[in-house]
């Protein structure tokens, strides 16, 4: 009997020392293959290098990429501890579609309830969004900002042919901006939920190793 293919990894990507934390926290068994967490560092620029560094490993060979962390709302009505689904990526140097994004809200749902899953487009900054600048990129037609998930995808798929997915948690909103009191409480409400979403990344990962019919 011819031995079995190894599984295929998954690399999940985030930015801050706080999102980190956050998943290696929440961490549990049940991975369809080997996992890596990165911390990418902040900024387009450090995921970027990141990104391709690590992807250089031969380990990480075909590896699906998920970028995750915290982001910022564009919408009205969106706060923090909310979920976003990117349907693409996008910034200046591409636009990305990511891979499983129904798959990604069904087990979000149950894997996190009561929180609000929303999707569509996230794009990409060089620096923290607000005020007029979050309505301006709200024409756009995207729903979610943050500085390191288009970079990430963007440098996952130029190194290679891959499924790539972004999940990002809402930690400031329009009504409900960084600079104002409260935003301890949204950190920290935001902070949690990112701990409770591995089980809905890990059930994404095992969908891309079945069989296709």
């Amino acid at each position: 009997m011819s031995p079995q293919p190894a599984p295929a990894p998954l690399l999940i990507a985030c930015a801050l020392g706080i999102e980190q934390f956050a998943l290696r926290a929440g961490e549990r068994g049940g991975a369809g293959g080997p996992v890596t967490v990165l911390r990418t560092g902040m900024g387009p620029r450090a995921a970027e290098r990141s990104v391709t560094r690590v992807l250089a490993d031969p380990a990480l060979a075909g590896a699906a990429v998920l970028a995750t962390g915290f982001c910022a709302g564009l919408a009205p009505g969106m706060h923090p501890g909310d979920l976003v689904v990117a349907e693409e990526t996008r910034d200046p140097a591409g636009t990305v579609p990511c891979v499983g994004t129904d798959l990604l809200v069904k087990e979000l749902v149950r894997t996190v309830p009561g929180r609000t899953v929303h999707t569509g487009p996230l794009t990409g900054s060089d620096h923290v969004v607000r005020g007029q600048e979050r309505s301006d990129l709200l024409t756009t037609g995207a729903i979610a900002v943050d500085m390191e998930s288009a970079a990430t995808l963007l440098s996952a798929v130029r190194t290679g042919e891959r499924p790539v997915a972004a999940v990002r948690v809402v930690v400031d909103a329009p009504e409900h901006e960084l600079v104002r009191i409260g935003t301890l409480r949204g950190g920290i409400s935001a902070f949690h939920v990112l701990r409770t979403v591995l089980p809905a990344f890990y059930e994404w990962h095992r969908s891309l190793l079945l069989p296709r019919r």
